[in-house]
């Protein structure tokens, strides 16, 4: 009976002190204006980058004609695509539909333009678009024209993988199928989760992830040495390497709620604000957990880790701000080159395999909606493909989403680990001032 009141008191114990270093660290943070001042800035940083994707979000597409149907290149008053279904020469004025049926009037040339979109759907690798207007399927098509890409199927789209590149995608069309997509809806999906990849990376988990602690840990410890205050909180019976990890608690109690509200009021903006067609956007709470989660772990890992630089020297943001820009070619590599090795040796390289691993599982179509935007039907890449072709990236480990998601968190908990027992170590030889 002694030995299990004992234990309850060793823990209650612990708790107490872990609390009461936490709440003074927690109120010290608060009081600070260097604490507010990030905040803000960081904030501020997110609502400019939001403002430019609201207006990306309301402004007017141009609709394209991407494959010149509408155009009418003899004169005649039928569009080129009128003809093409009806079999007459887009070259000849005296060769149109009317001469065939006087019933037969010209189409305004608008029928023409964003008529073919793509086959969302039903277009995965593997499987076969379709011919929406009926352009490929005509008379005056041959057979050999029809099945262009070989694969015996008439008048469709394959999506297959390059033959000296597995992991890229290849479109090989028989021609006039999905040609002229809608420019406009193309456009507002590939901006929208652009914007969201762009934000959730590098405004969020690098940015926000790296600087917060930067400014906010790497004195945790240090400022408490040099001013005299360590003595107190060292008055009681408390390890240094206790002291160490609560005040970091404390940091993280600000630190992920700051990052918690924020990444919620971005979810919900863009959520209500991206192109839908409900009244919210709920298949991209799958990418902003995935971006939460990575942040959290993030500032876990940077927090710890400039903290133990700031025991290490009392002018530990200098070693903090080398480090600070061997992230940012880290988080650059990630969008090139996903799969580098020598991301593995970095932070940031982790937490964005989360992230990318997040997307893949909620936008499972991007790999197609890319490839598709950049073929454009043949005419030239469609607005909005090529940035998502640059914020997107699969996967770098070759474990599927969820393993790389495991891993990754596995692997930032243990560096984590590893940055507070060197911290503990330095912190228990050095002498308080």
């Amino acid at each position: 009976m002694k030995q299990n009141r004992e234990i309850p008191s060793l823990w209650s114990g612990m708790d107490r002190k872990a609390l009461a270093i936490g709440e003074f660290t927690l109120r010290q943070q608060r009081k600070r204006l260097s604490t507010w001042v990030v905040f803000i800035v960081g904030i501020a940083a997110m609502g400019v980058m939001t403002m430019f994707y609201i207006d990306a979000m309301t402004r007017d597409y141009e609709a394209i004609d991407n494959d010149g149907d509408s155009y009418d290149w003899d004169g005649d008053g039928y569009p080129n695509g009128q003809e093409a279904l009806y079999g007459t020469d887009t070259l000849d004025a005296n060769s149109h539909p009317g001469i065939l049926d006087p019933s037969i009037l010209p189409d305004d040339p608008s029928v023409w333009i964003d008529e073919d979109d793509f086959d969302w759907d039903s277009l995965a690798e593997g499987s076969v678009g379709k011919d929406d207007n009926g352009d490929c399927d005509v008379e005056s098509r041959t057979a050999s024209q029809k099945d262009a890409n070989n694969n015996g199927i008439p008048c469709d789209i394959e999506l297959t993988s390059e033959r000296w590149n597995p992991n890229a995608l290849v479109i090989r069309s028989d021609g006039n199928v999905d040609e002229d997509p809608d420019d406009e809806a193309y456009a507002l999906e590939a901006i929208h989760r652009s914007f969201v990849l762009a934000t959730g990376k590098l405004g969020v988990v690098f940015l926000i992830g790296i600087f917060v602690p930067l400014f906010m840990a790497t004195g945790l410890i240090r400022n408490e040495m040099t001013s005299g205050t360590m003595h107190f909180m060292l008055a009681k019976p408390i390890a240094r390497s206790e002291v160490f990890l609560y005040r970091l608690l404390g940091f993280y109690a600000l630190a992920w709620v700051y990052l918690t509200v924020l990444i919620a009021l971005l979810a919900v903006i863009t959520g209500f604000t991206g192109p839908s067609e409900g009244f919210f956007r709920f298949s991209d709470l799958g990418v902003w957990m995935a971006v939460w989660l990575a942040s959290l772990l993030a500032v876990m890992v940077y927090g710890m880790l400039f903290c133990t630089l700031g025991v290490m020297w009392k002018h530990g943001m200098v070693l903090a701000l080398p480090f600070a820009a061997w992230e940012l070619g880290m988080v650059l590599t990630t969008l090139g080159a996903p799969e580098a090795s020598i991301l593995r040796f970095s932070v940031i390289g982790w937490a964005m395999n989360i992230v990318d691993a997040g997307a893949a599982l909620a936008w499972s179509d991007t790999p197609l909606l890319i490839q598709m935007g950049l073929w454009g039907g043949g005419n030239g890449p469609l607005e909005g493909s090529e940035g998502l072709n640059f914020f997107w990236s699969t996967p770098g480990l070759g474990l599927g989403a969820l393993g790389t998601i495991i891993v990754s968190v596995l692997v930032l908990v243990f560096q984590t680990a590893a940055c507070w027992l060197l911290g503990s170590a330095l912190f228990k030889s050095k002498e308080i001032e």
